[in-house]
């Protein structure tokens, strides 16, 4: 079957996929920094001297050397090229069924990017469980179905969908408020932006904009889901990591990593987005 003859939503996961290609490979170092800035939380004691991201990132090429920094990379990939593109062929089917002939509101594109991510939460949240582990350094998977075995056999699959509470609160939240920030700053661009040859960049600088506030308010829910996935036999439930953290590190240990995970977050979902839009246009098809 040829592309140009493919169901709007086949194009709308192919597009998404491609450009969940590109972000993942360029900002996974930040993703590892940010997992190990969080599991520190584990071995540090209250009172004991901050680590910091740019410290994280020497250790981490000092003894792992620098590909060190895309440790996790392959089930990134695995989880981010079906996930991103399931992403947007839900939020894609779903514009298109319910908005088909007008703009969501700020409410509405909420719901919009909170389903969407929903979706693809649950159909990846094994992968994502074990990319987490990859990169916290506690484990030693030699790869992505290795850990899979692994975790089915000493957890049982249960284990593959560890974090599903903390990971729902924390990606189904943050891709509906940055639809929302996202969708409100286009609207506002100027129609000259808009339509000019700048347009790609000018959508890039609203999703930095939608991305940074999206991923501050998400923060806390990405420690306690990144402590629940690595550290299973600690935390049984969402609950329990929530009342270590802050029980241990008080309201601070909940923003911990939020530097390399708001600047990994936020330039993704503008890369994604960016390069999403720019397929589809090319392809004739609203996004």
């Amino acid at each position: 079957m040829e592309l140009s003859l493919a169901h709007p939503a086949i194009k709308a996961f192919m597009c998404g996929s491609l450009s969940g290609t590109c972000s993942t490979l360029l900002f996974q170092p930040l993703d590892l920094v940010k997992t190990r800035l969080q599991t520190l939380q584990n071995t540090m004691h209250p009172g004991s001297g901050r680590v910091g991201m740019v410290t994280v990132f020497l250790n981490v090429v000092k003894t792992e050397n620098l590909l060190g920094l895309w440790k996790g990379v392959s089930p990134s990939f695995v989880r981010c090229i079906p996930g991103v593109g399931i992403y947007f062929s839900t939020y894609f089917s779903l514009k298109q069924h319910f908005f088909s002939h007008k703009a969501p509101g700020p409410i509405e594109a909420v719901l919009l990017g909170a389903g969407a991510r929903s979706v693809a939460g649950v159909c990846m949240l094994p992968v994502t469980v074990i990319k987490t582990r990859f990169e916290s350094g506690c484990y030693n998977y030699g790869s992505v179905a290795g850990a899979l075995k692994s975790v089915c056999q000493t957890e049982g699959p249960r284990g593959l969908f560890s974090g599903l509470t903390a990971t729902l609160i924390r990606d189904a939240p943050f891709s509906g408020i940055y639809v929302m920030f996202y969708s409100q700053a286009k609207r506002k661009l100027p129609s000259e932006i808009s339509l000019s040859a700048y347009a790609p960049l000018a959508n890039f600088s609203c999703g930095i904009v939608a991305g940074v506030l999206a991923s501050l308010i998400t923060q806390p829910a990405d420690v306690v889901k990144t402590h629940v996935q690595v550290s299973p036999h600690l935390f049984k439930r969402t609950i329990d990591a929530v009342h270590y953290i802050y029980m241990e590190h008080g309201l601070a240990g909940f923003f911990r990593g939020a530097v390399p995970r708001s600047l990994r977050r936020t330039m993704m979902a503008s890369m994604a987005w960016t390069v999403y839009e720019q397929l589809m246009a090319r392809m004739g098809l609203k996004s």
